[in-house]
């Protein structure tokens, strides 16, 4: 579980296959074998690590359902470590399960993204929503996806400030969202009855 609060900003070293190479400095004070890493929203688990940089094995279920395929050498990814429960919780529940991949509509501050349909009925005013791992406020809901509006600050250290018209980004939406709505699914399936 993480919190969408970025911890640093790392860069690709190199995506050769399904292996993923990530230069880090913060994410590695405590790192082990196993241990879980946000990249851009995703959940990454830590195979391999050294001086300044780890690794993680990407299954094609989790490029198929995410931006990690488009990433290139050189690429700045959003970092982070999962929450302890002794953490603030800065941010919101992220669990780093990509619902969807969104695209860009308009860049920072004003950031907007489209998504597809059946998530918009998760996203509301007010609400929160994890973009590349960022967790971010819903500012407004469009037809087609929505808008929040980024500060200074989350734009300078995180990769959403350098995202431009047409990218692509991880989107997972509340998930105490998907919940209650599974709770009442069933709730009203039994009362039709």
């Amino acid at each position: 579980m993480f919190t969408g609060i970025v911890e640093e900003l790392g860069s690709v070293l190199s995506l050769d296959g399904p292996r993923l190479r990530i230069a880090a400095s913060t994410v590695l004070d405590d790192v082990a074998m196993g241990a879980s890493t946000a990249v851009n929203g995703v959940c990454l688990t830590v195979v391999a690590w050294g001086d300044r940089w780890w690794e993680a094995d990407v299954s094609d279920e989790t490029f198929a359902r995410t931006a990690l395929g488009s990433l290139r050498e050189g690429d700045p990814v959003n970092l982070e470590r999962p929450v302890r429960l002794a953490d603030r919780l800065g941010g919101h529940l992220v669990q780093g399960h990509v619902d969807a991949v969104g695209e860009v509509v308009a860049p920072a501050p004003d950031l907007r993204v489209r998504m597809p349909g059946n998530l918009r009925r998760f996203v509301v005013e007010k609400g929160s929503i994890a973009v590349d791992g960022v967790s971010l406020t819903v500012a407004r809901v469009h037809d087609d996806g929505f808008s929040a509006a980024l500060i200074p600050h989350t734009a300078a250290v995180t990769t959403l400030g350098t995202r431009s018209v047409g990218d692509p980004v991880n989107l997972e939406v509340d998930v105490m969202a998907k919940y209650a709505e599974q709770l009442l699914v069933g709730f009203t399936d039994r009362s039709a009855s």
